[in-house]
């Protein structure tokens, strides 16, 4: 059968009332202990019997727990008073800000030739003093800019120059190169046709006549043809 209901008040019968204490007692010091240990809480149990007999636990110290304890419930009595102190100083931070932020808008509008009406001479002597140092540093910016273009411009233009050289002395070499290819090949060859062979089916003899133009027996043409 499962536990029964207890009806939580004061347990007249006095022996009764000591053993729930003993056995309530001690599952209260496993419970800070286990609570301490699973989740690293800081932990600190007092305990009085009806007798008066003190029963604690700490994981740390009982004192400086209830010291901790103590300063924290302080800062907790004074945590209005330091809200309102810090929504005061938060006011006066905004309303600062927003001076600071119209005296900007009204330079600026001045600095654009707008609201001079409300200007006295002395400042818009002010003024105009500032808008000559702006202008004078503007031009000086304006100059440096413009050197270091001349600069980059001329030193340009030098680094094409020597790509020129460059590239013209490598033509005029490859064509010194040819040039000499062109010298060490050998000149045009000319054939010479061998003398033609001789073949008696191809020449004629004939005995020279004499004198006389008689031809003698012996003397005769011979004529050979192929």
């Amino acid at each position: 059968m499962g536990r029964g209901k207890i009806e939580i008040k004061r347990i007249e019968n006095t022996t009764n009332r000591q053993v729930t204490f003993c056995k309530r007692r001690n599952g209260l010091l496993k419970k800070a202990y286990e609570l301490s240990v699973l989740c690293d809480a800081e932990v600190a149990l007092i305990v009085f019997s009806s007798r008066g007999r003190l029963y604690e636990y700490a994981n740390n110290s009982v004192k400086t727990t209830i010291d901790r304890y103590k300063k924290a419930s302080a800062d907790t009595s004074n945590s209005g008073s330091v809200t309102e102190a810090n929504a005061h100083y938060y006011q006066q931070e905004a309303t600062k800000l927003r001076q600071q932020i119209n005296i900007l808008q009204n330079a600026n509008r001045n600095l654009m030739g707008e609201g001079l009406s409300s200007m006295g001479a002395k400042e818009l002597k002010q003024l105009e003093n500032r808008l000559e140092k702006g202008i004078s540093r503007i031009r000086s910016k304006k100059n440096e800019l413009l050197f270091a273009e001349i600069e980059y411009m001329q030193k340009r233009e030098i680094d094409l120059q020597n790509d020129n050289m460059y590239l013209r002395a490598k033509i005029a070499e490859n064509e010194r190169a040819q040039q000499q290819q062109m010298n060490l090949l050998p000149g045009p060859e000319y054939e010479v046709m061998p003398p033609p062979q001789f073949d008696s089916r191809n020449f004629l003899q004939v005995n020279l006549l004499e004198p006389n133009h008689h031809y003698s027996r012996q003397e005769q043409t011979a004529l050979q043809l192929g």
